[in-house]
């Protein structure tokens, strides 16, 4: 393949590697697809999500070749960047309609076991892993970034854990990050969806740089060109430019604690209720279009999520998903969210007293031996 050719394919934002011009050793493309670019340099490794029509959601095929190229990236190479094509989104998340369209198949079981075994390589990367969060940044997308060791948010970052609202849980190690953010944040963060974005991300403890997303395609090329990978911490703080402006949830953490610490959702909305302020009222109202069974389901998840490692949590969340494929308001989410588009899901059961505990315990229990998750 010619040169010409192979920028074309890339596109103008993995021009950085290709001009490498301070390192001998040009830049070469290993393994490319459609959906994934997988490229490399003779010390350097970058992934490209490339659906930018589907703002860069991942599918098995796209699983499959990420984690093929971070596998022979991490013993052969100094440094490993992942970011998504277009400017709308680094990664929107999976293919959520597929599977659900799909039914409860071995490939959608296979989708999940291979996601999360790439989300577990992330999180125990060997050399520095810098994901570039410029846009969309939910579900799967979390998955392919938040447990690296750099995550570099842009003013179009925009993240979020919206899976209560398809009759999810917030997967992807959602368990083992969502605990570990101040205070009450992250089970906040989890139940509802809310969406942070911008410095946000960063302020949040979800991302660790800041940079404009004018600036990304400088720190990619200094990223590319830098002689050791001791530099990475130096040259993300160079282009880390947050604002002294605080945390937009700031003035709201104080309520979020009181009222997300509580053993149950019935407890939390009891406490929002009391609390009776706008904000308070209105966190009542998003709670009540979730599926209640996700809700439970995730207030568990992320209560044993905190005692976890990651390996522990992607193990649990593999069961949990599982049990979602096989019977549960899934299916009945993406449908009204996603393919009708009514916003009218009809969740079973319809409220969160009906949910019983040996319901949610059955989502936790272990698989048989052959399909446990073996990290």
């Amino acid at each position: 393949m010619s040169v010409q050719r192979i920028i074309y394919a890339l596109g103008q934002r993995a021009l950085p590697l290709l001009n490498n011009k301070n390192n001998s050793n040009t830049s070469i493309i290993r393994k490319m697809s459609s959906s994934v670019l997988a490229t490399e340099s003779s010390t350097k490794g970058m992934i490209i999500l490339n659906r930018p029509k589907a703002l860069n959601a991942i599918n098995l095929e796209m699983v499959r070749k990420i984690y093929k190229h971070l596998k022979k990236c991490e013993t052969t190479k100094s440094l490993m960047i992942i970011k998504g094509s277009g400017d709308k989104a680094f990664c929107a998340g999976g293919d959520v309609r597929t599977i659900v369209e799909s039914g409860p198949t071995e490939e959608s079981k296979t989708f999940f076991r291979e996601e999360y075994t790439a989300n577990a390589l992330i999180g125990n990367y060997k050399i520095p892993y810098i994901a570039l969060i410029d846009g969309i940044t939910m579900g799967g997308g979390v998955g392919l970034s938040v447990h690296g060791k750099y995550r570099v948010a842009t003013e179009r970052t925009l993240f979020a854990m919206p899976e209560t609202a398809i009759g999810l849980f917030p997967d992807v190690g959602g368990s083992y990050f969502l605990p570990r953010l101040q205070g009450k944040l992250g089970l906040f963060l989890g139940l509802t969806g809310h969406r942070l974005k911008g410095e946000d991300v960063l302020k949040a403890g979800i991302a660790t740089h800041y940079c404009h997303s004018s600036k990304l395609s400088d720190l990619e090329t200094t990223l590319l060109n830098c002689p050791d990978a001791d530099e990475v911490p130096d040259i993300l703080n160079k282009f880390n430019m947050p604002s002294d402006k605080p945390f937009n949830l700031t003035p709201l953490l104080d309520k979020i604690n009181k009222c997300f610490d509580a053993e149950s959702i019935e407890d939390i909305i009891e406490n929002l209720k009391t609390d009776g302020s706008e904000w308070s009222l209105k966190t009542v109202e998003t709670l009540s279009k979730m599926s209640p069974t996700s809700l439970k389901v995730t207030h568990r998840q992320l209560e044993l999520g905190a005692k976890l490692s990651l390996p522990q949590c992607l193990n649990m969340e593999y069961r949990i998903v599982l049990r979602h494929l096989q019977n549960s308001d899934f299916k009945e989410g993406v449908r009204a969210m996603l393919i009708d588009k009514d916003q009218k899901p009809k969740w079973q059961p319809s409220n969160l007293e009906a949910v019983t505990e040996e319901h949610i315990q059955s989502y936790f229990a272990r698989l048989s031996e052959m399909e446990e998750l073996k990290l």
